[in-house]
């Protein structure tokens, strides 16, 4: 087993703005994600490469370590459709030292797994950039391959798709997605959280803004409303955060879309692309933290950035794997995410078409009532509370072709007549319950202890119709797209 390095405390520069901690008290670390790590590492990486050139490029290869995602695999993808990265972040502290571990509530050892996976799409005109968030817990088949650390052989079997990085390292990870998507992977980025870290105070730290406050126990996070220039540590406790509301890991996904698009922004807008000494300073403390693939260093950084040289903000759009509403346990794995197949297809298929996944056209001026949560990020059952056929069945239609995400399987219709129709739900998900409320005209709420994240409805007798709800937010289209520049702050 080879030494572990000494932890050190990094110097990290902490701008007058950043928000002071708040005093909640301690909790059990829980694992941080770290999709955002990596899509922030390729953002810097080839937005300043080709502001910088070759000079203060060189040198910069020595810093990667490398690693063969594609051995013994006919990976090379047809010419003519953009360029795929799949960016994997591990949860790697060993340079970390105790102190800082403890301010940011990290907890002591690694688990040699990944929290979050993306994919990365660069467009063949390099105009655009789609991200394309993978969740952990997504119900996955491995192939047939050799474990990683032990080197049995292991036959075809269910897991969740962050431990095939556990079982069978990049290369496996690479072949699971491959399989699932039908995305052929160009390049493979891994980084930890030392180098999100030191990558973010390297830049004098990232703007983020809020409407509301936020505040995690668990990470430690605590923002007042307003806009806060947090430095690498806060940032982390922004992207791990998923105990702010009911939304969980969908709101934490998209937390981490608003804080990469706001790197973006700040890299293209505060002239750090066209300072070669700063530039080369968060290149160094990013690249000294990066496994790649043997084909992508510096060169290939270079030819990409000088390709992008005009890319902004609005030039990335960013989505998550369309899901099921529910999904059964699965023996030995437990609670899994499923993908919404067809969806799903109709997303990755985007991908190899080399296509945008945002809506081509600005959506239609329409009456839909305001409302908080989006409806997309709400789980519904419906239940059939009168006797009325098939009631249940067009409440959830309804439902669904609003936006609602229903499981498509409505129970009841029989025993009883209820008269109005009732939302249940558990007191976390109180801001989705006003939501689909509303959509629901005239319809009761009753709060349900320990319901869970899926709402109730139990459609009675005074059901009409449903109302078109939306929310103030930018996610839009079928897929759920958002673009950068809708996201980061808005700069006056």
């Amino acid at each position: 087993m080879s030494p572990v390095p000494q932890p050190q405390r990094y110097p990290r520069p902490r701008p007058p703005q950043a928000p002071r901690r708040g005093g909640a008290p301690r909790r059990p670390a829980r694992r941080p994600r770290w999709g955002v790590r990596l899509a922030t590492a390729l953002s810097v990486a080839v937005l300043g490469s080709g502001a910088i050139g070759h000079a203060v490029m060189t040198g910069l290869d020595t810093g990667i370590s490398r690693v063969d995602p594609f051995k013994d695999m006919k990976n090379r993808p047809q010419a003519g459709h953009g360029v795929n990265f799949l960016i994997v972040g591990t949860d790697g502290r060993e340079k970390i030292a105790k102190e800082d571990r403890r301010e940011y509530r990290l907890g002591g050892t690694s688990c040699n797994c990944t929290d979050t996976i993306m994919l990365v799409h660069v467009s063949a005109d390099r105009e655009r950039a789609s991200v394309i968030s993978l969740p952990r817990d997504t119900y996955a088949e491995l192939p047939a391959h050799t474990d990683a650390l032990t080197g049995k052989p292991h036959s075809p079997h269910p897991v969740k798709l962050n431990a095939a990085y556990s079982e069978g390292g990049p290369n496996l990870t690479v072949r699971t997605v491959e399989n699932m998507t039908r995305v052929k992977i160009d390049h493979y980025l891994e980084v930890d959280f030392t180098g999100f870290m030191r990558t973010v105070d390297a830049m004098g730290g990232v703007e983020i803004c809020t409407a509301k406050p936020l505040k995690d126990r668990y990470s430690g996070l605590d923002l007042p409303p307003g806009t806060h220039r947090l430095t690498g540590g806060q940032a982390l406790q922004y992207v791990r955060a998923r105990h702010l509301d009911g939304a969980a890991d969908l709101a934490r996904m998209q937390r981490q879309q608003r804080f990469v698009a706001a790197l973006i922004s700040q890299a293209t807008r505060s002239g750090m692309l066209l300072n070669p000494v700063k530039f080369k300073q968060v290149s160094s403390e990013l690249l000294g933290s990066v496994r790649a693939d043997p084909g992508f260093g510096s060169q290939e950084m270079l030819d990409l950035g000088q390709a992008m040289r005009d890319f902004t903000p609005a030039s990335s759009e960013f989505a998550s794997v369309p899901i099921l509403a529910q999904s059964p346990p699965v023996r030995l794995l437990g609670s899994v995410v499923r993908w919404d197949e067809p969806r799903a297809a109709r997303l990755f298929q985007a991908l190899r078409d080399d296509k945008p996944l945002a809506p081509a056209k600005p959506r239609r001026k329409d009456t839909a009532v305001p409302v908080d949560v989006a409806p997309q990020q709400i789980r519904v059952h419906v239940e059939n509370g009168t006797r009325i056929d098939g009631l249940g069945g067009r409440v959830d239609r309804a439902l669904r072709a609003t936006g609602f995400a229903t499981d498509q399987a409505p129970t009841g219709g029989s025993a009883r007549n209820v008269t109005r129709t009732v939302v249940s739900y558990d007191p976390r998900w109180d801001r989705s319950a006003k939501t689909l409320a509303t959509a629901l005209s005239g319809a009761v709420t009753r709060a349900v202890p320990g319901l869970g994240p899926v709402l109730r409805v139990t459609a009675g007798t005074d059901y009409r119709r449903v109302t078109p709800v939306r929310a103030e937010d930018p996610y839009q289209g079928e897929f759920g797209v958002v673009t950068g520049d809708q996201v980061a702050c808005r700069t006056t």
